[in-house]
């Protein structure tokens, strides 16, 4: 069982900004190539951060309102100097936070979650660019059909991995969400077979039905 990788998901053609590219030709760019956000490259085609939208909406959050009913915002430090900037190296958010083609989706969600980020450019061992994915590409994993759902979790998972027989554990799937039933011989298998099922790329939800021979949890508990 194996979790896909950023590079099956990522996008290869890469809409990118050198660091000198000036404020109005950011806007052409985004809005050229219907994206909000583009990597911010250096001379070797390495990204140096990332320039959004968010990032020059303050250099109008900046300015003052002529109407004078909304207060001009207070900015720190650093966002004030994104806001007077003009080139697209002084407007990025920085430094750029990569990913590798060879991660998984986990680890690619995992790093998005932590830095508060929404997409991450790829780069090669030498920190060249080589794609970009974002978080509508992982969650392009949950549009994979049932069936290879289901075969998955039988063959990798339940035959492979946990050596239990086709005949022990039925497995519907509909829509993502997976239904298991059957019969195993420990109950202690059965959070093993849900924990196992749910870490599937494409799974919503996993419930049981699965009964057992042996209630080896309770033996453990009492010392039996």
């Amino acid at each position: 069982m194996q979790h896909r990788t950023v590079a099956e998901l990522m996008t290869r053609r890469v809409v990118r900004a050198r660091r000198d590219l000036p404020f109005k030709e950011i806007v052409k760019l985004l809005a050229d190539n219907d994206v909000t956000a583009v990597p911010v490259v250096d001379e070797l085609d390495r990204p140096m951060g990332v320039v959004s939208e968010a990032d020059l909406l303050r250099k109008s959050a900046d300015q003052a309102d002529p109407s004078g009913r909304t207060p001009i915002p207070h900015l720190e430090a650093w966002e004030r100097a994104k806001a007077e900037g003009a080139r697209a190296e002084e407007l990025m958010s920085a430094p750029a936070v990569c990913a590798r083609p060879e991660w998984t989706v986990v680890e690619a969600a995992r790093l998005m979650e932590v830095q508060g980020v929404k997409r991450l450019p790829v780069v090669d061992e030498t920190d060249k660019l080589q794609g970009i994915v974002s978080r509508s590409d992982l969650l392009r994993i949950f549009l994979r059909r049932d069936d290879a759902i289901r075969e998955e979790i039988n063959r990798d998972l339940l035959q492979q991995t946990m050596s239990l027989a086709p005949s022990e554990v039925s497995v519907e799937v509909h829509e993502g969400q997976v239904a298991l039933g059957g019969s195993v011989e420990f109950r202690s298998l059965i959070p093993i077979i849900v924990r196992l099922c749910r870490s599937v790329d494409g799974v919503v939800s996993v419930s049981e039905r699965i009964a057992y021979r042996t209630d080896d949890a309770r033996s453990s508990a009492t010392g039996g």
